[in-house]
């Protein structure tokens, strides 16, 4: 089959509409107000919800500047210049002068922020442990490589979309 010129294999589309409809599902799940806000009362975390999934992007991909945060979050880059001022309010990130262009001001965590994200991380582990402890390790494992592989090739798709 060809689709704007590149060729696209043809996958049985039932797993792919199992797929489909499962990652509408865990999206809605994810992004809920109330599981934010379980898994800040988890980590003893005092934070907007809003404000936390920048930390937590921030210390997987490191200091970053508003446009490619925006990016990256799929937010606007005015929320996103906002709720970075917040982060610098409370001490949790700083902003630096970039080296390559010094219009750009990178955030990048301070102490406090990592902290943060440390009680957040060791929060959504146990939480996580929870969810899955009726799975036995084989699919737990298989769960784990499978999503990367999945969250990697959306990634590589989307940047050659560009």
């Amino acid at each position: 089959m060809e689709s704007a010129g590149v060729s696209v294999k043809v996958y049985n589309t039932r797993n792919i509409d199992t797929l489909g409809a499962a990652l509408v599902e865990l999206i809605g799940f994810l992004n809920s107000p109330q599981r934010d806000g379980a898994l800040l009362r988890e980590a003893g975390v005092g934070l907007d919800r809003a404000l936390f999934p920048l930390l937590v992007r921030l210390d997987m991909q490191g200091p970053m500047g508003v446009a490619e945060l925006a990016d990256r979050s799929g937010r606007d880059h005015t929320t996103i210049s906002r709720q970075l001022a917040k982060l610098e309010r409370l001490g949790l990130i700083a902003r630096r002068e970039s080296p390559r262009d010094r219009r750009r001001n990178a955030a990048k965590l301070t102490a406090k922020g990592t902290r943060i994200v440390r009680a957040i991380a060791l929060a959504r582990r146990r939480l996580l442990s929870r969810a899955l402890s009726g799975w036995n390790e084989t699919d737990r494992a298989a769960l784990a490589e499978l999503s990367r592989r999945f969250a990697d090739t959306l990634i590589d798709f989307a940047r050659a979309q560009r």
